[in-house]
């Protein structure tokens, strides 16, 4: 698996899965559990999930849409 999105913004995750799906990406989110049991005040973030081989597709189709992943190497 490799991580696409790092962020504390539901509404970014929810953008990002809804492109990810009409690109016919699989896609596994990790840490909304973590939120809810937080009350989605955002301090742990959400992380976007996709399979190695679909990962630079996906990280496309993301920075072409405007979302930034949040993880240290994006420039």
């Amino acid at each position: 698996m490799k991580e696409i999105l790092r962020t504390t913004d539901p509404l970014d995750v929810t953008f990002a899965t809804a492109l990810l799906k009409g690109e016919g990406i699989q896609y596994f989110v990790l840490g909304e559990n973590m939120a809810v049991m937080e009350g989605s005040i955002g301090i742990f973030p959400r992380r976007l999930m996709v399979a190695e081989e679909d990962g630079f597709l996906a990280a496309a189709v993301l920075r072409d849409n405007g979302i930034e992943s949040g993880l240290p190497d994006d420039r």
